[in-house]
């Protein structure tokens, strides 16, 4: 593959403001990177090559997304898409228009609504569902998929009446009766979700093929799924042994004793196929911002009587890390408020944890700044998504106050106190397109522009720092002799000053075989 702009290991190395660099070629074979040169010196070395010109294009290391979640963004392709709803009306037509296609007492579906994008930025309600779909069960997550609204229907099916409590980390949102407003946060979900239709393990799989495809689509050869059961394993497993899964996944267990007891026993797993590692397990430590579940140290400005919700204990985040260390696996703690990033800090640093156990902390949106130099000093990995600055910019300030919300998002403080930074998207709570958190990252569209990234740096985040958040720095993350030969290609010279938002992906390459290519 030849002339194309190539994005160097020594520039995402660097972070610096460095252009990829112009005239060189690459010489793949056998799914790895084999030599670097001019394409003069590649054709005289190796004149029976086939030479692929890149023209113009970009060519990138594989770009990977440090947390998503793979079987969600399948699930959430087959539901009512409520993404970018201006109003509680526009999400109740959305669901009135599926419901005229469903069989009778057939479960609705959806996800994506956010009340703070609406004119009036209140959570629905149930009795709004109720006279517009009476006759179906329906079950809407927020965007966040931390809360989630029910309509009557869905509430008679799980048994929930007025008096049915709250559980540990959870909460039912109550109206000033005291009766139930259909509102579900954080594990009090489980309330409802418990009686949603099984899914069929064929069902299953056909979602991850489908998330998988669409990933590949976006230019992305690998992801990092944040919380996985062992249905969802045995479905990726089946696809790669099928040739039907075009994407590497560095798959995190979700936090079930079995699971993990299990997993534990076995030790971590390297598919044959190099597109199925397991060494990792996700922690859930509070709640999300939006729907007030983030624990914060002190309480939200816009609701004085809440702190948010502790999902697990102190005890129950350092028992994991401790047994996951002996066991040989990474740990990586959901936090996004202060307090849940702070007792996540707490329980690594009782369990013993140390810089070689790469702990993670995910989304890390809310930090105190006396907590910045904890991150260096323990190894812990800073895994952050760029959008969710962006998206939650317009009420962020109201949710932690104009004090708190500057060590929000802050990416270049992160960086500064010489913590790892690993990038993502948090699909499908955002796009899946990973070019918008790179313009996220360097833009942060104008919102507290001193924790802006350069554009090395944000690639850096989608590449070779994710590579090492997964341990996959040997093999991945740059483009070296001797690594694999996965690349992103792009139209255009990503450093021209354009809208990195719009960038195209031109293919997809994984073991140096084309997984998509644009038409």
């Amino acid at each position: 593959m030849s002339d194309g702009l190539i994005y160097t290991a020594e520039t995402i190395a660097s972070g610096a403001q460095q252009s990829p660099q112009r005239g060189l070629a690459l010489l793949v074979s056998n799914g790895e990177i084999r030599a670097i040169g001019t394409r003069d010196e590649i054709v005289r070395k190796y004149p029976h090559a086939r030479v692929i010109d890149a023209g113009t294009a970009t060519i990138l290391p594989g770009l990977v997304d440090a947390h998503a979640h793979l079987y969600g963004l399948g699930l959430a392709l087959e539901t009512v898409n409520l993404v970018d709803t201006k109003s509680l009306d526009e999400v109740i037509a959305r669901v009135r228009e599926r419901a005229r296609t469903a069989a009778p007492g057939e479960w609705i579906l959806g996800r994506g609504w956010d009340q703070n994008d609406w004119t009036v930025k209140e959570f629905p309600t149930v009795e709004s569902l109720d006279a517009a779909i009476p006759d179906h069960p329906v079950w809407l997550r927020r965007i966040d998929g931390h809360a989630a609204i029910a309509n009557s229907a869905a509430l008679r099916v799980a048994g929930i009446t007025n008096e049915t409590r709250d559980p540990d980390g959870g909460r039912v949102l109550r109206g000033a009766s005291g009766a139930a407003t259909g509102v579900f946060v954080d594990t009090a979900m489980n309330l409802v979700e418990r009686v949603l239709p099984e899914v069929t393990f064929e069902q299953r799989k056909r979602r991850v093929a489908a998330a998988a495809t669409t990933i590949a689509g976006n230019g992305l050869t690998a992801i990092h799924d944040a919380g996985a059961d062992d249905d969802t394993i045995r479905a990726v497993r089946e696809l790669i042994a099928e040739k039907r899964f075009p994407i590497r996944v560095y798959l995190m267990l979700g936090d079930d004793d079995a699971l993990l007891r299990s997993w534990f026993a076995r030790g971590p797993l390297a598919d044959p196929s190099g597109r199925l590692t397991i060494c990792s397990v996700k922690l859930y430590a509070d709640g999300a911002l939006g729907s007030r579940g983030a624990a914060l140290l002190e309480p939200y400005s816009d609701d004085p009587s809440n702190s948010g919700l502790m999902i697990a204990t102190p005890a129950h985040m350092e028992d994991v890390a401790r047994r996951a260390r002996a066991a040989g696996f990474q740990v990586n703690a959901h936090a996004i408020g202060d307090r849940g990033v702070r007792n996540v800090l707490d329980a690594y640093e009782r369990a013993g944890v140390i810089a070689s156990d790469r702990f993670r902390i995910e989304h890390l949106q809310v930090i105190a700044p006396s907590d910045l130099p904890r991150l260096a000093r323990a190894g812990v990995i800073a895994s952050m998504q760029p959008t969710h600055a962006t998206s939650d910019s317009p009420w962020a300030a109201a949710r932690l106050g104009p004090q708190r919300v500057r060590g929000a998002y802050a990416w270049r403080s992160v960086l500064r106190s010489g913590a790892r930074l690993a990038l993502g998207s948090d699909f499908p709570v955002e796009e899946v397109n990973p070019w918008l958190g790179i313009d996220a990252a360097v833009t942060r569209g104008g919102w507290y522009p001193e924790e802006r990234l350069t554009l090395a740096e944000a690639i850096r985040g989608f590449t070779a720092d994710a590579a090492f958040a997964a341990f996959d720095e040997a093999h991945s993350g740059t483009i070296e002799v001797g690594k694999r030969a996965d690349l992103t290609i792009v139209e255009g010279d990503v450093y021209a000053g354009r809208d990195l938002a719009r960038t195209r992906v031109l293919q997809t390459v994984i073991d140096g075989e084309v997984v998509y290519s644009a038409k």
